[in-house]
């Protein structure tokens, strides 16, 4: 039997009919079944949760079956309460598959500590810019008298001494005490 007597036979016929039709058949069920799998086109909106506590947030996702996954924080955002929601990701409103993560930042519970600088004997105008650059903010000035103007001698938090090394929450008010440039008499 030659190729182009197989080719046109009955028998090679029903076999690519039967062929295509299980093509198409698997691939409807194929379809259906990855449609009913993936739940295409049905969305879940993402809750506004910024401002809201752990629990209240894991409540509100729950109801919209939504999956709560927290991120550490260590940026304090004094507008907010404690342990409260300051970032999501996906944001409000947006449409996602249930059971998606929902990415949460929390607020920690203050400031991180940050290590106090060594300024004595340094000016104010080098003093002040350190201190800001690590967060911290310039207190109550008090001069006294010492032959070096607007030199730092000492430094004080909440009316106790500090010395370098220290470790006082960030944006704390340090007070600084200067020389006034004048000499110190001695009595």
């Amino acid at each position: 039997m030659s190729f182009l007597n197989f080719i046109k036979s009955k028998t090679f016929l029903k076999q690519i009919v039967l062929a295509v039709v299980a093509i198409f058949v698997l691939s409807f069920i194929m379809l259906k079944w990855l449609k009913i799998t993936t739940n295409h086109g049905e969305f879940e909106t993402v809750p506004e949760l910024k401002g809201k506590s752990i629990q209240v947030a894991d409540i509100e996702l729950k109801e919209n079956r939504l999956v709560m996954e927290i991120l550490d924080s260590s940026n304090y955002n004094p507008e907010y309460p404690k342990f409260s929601v300051i970032e999501q990701d996906p944001i409000a409103g947006e449409k996602v598959k249930e059971n998606r993560k929902i990415y949460l930042t929390l607020n920690p519970s203050g400031y991180r500590k940050v290590l106090v600088p060594d300024l004595k004997e340094r000016t104010f105008r080098q003093a002040k810019p350190t201190l800001e650059a690590l967060g911290f903010k310039i207190g109550k000035l008090t001069y006294i008298d010492n032959i070096a103007k607007d030199m730092v001698l000492d430094m004080s938090f909440n009316g106790e001494k500090i010395k370098p090394g220290d470790m006082l929450p960030k944006t704390s008010k340090i007070d600084l005490i200067l020389g006034n440039g004048t000499r110190p008499t001695s009595e």
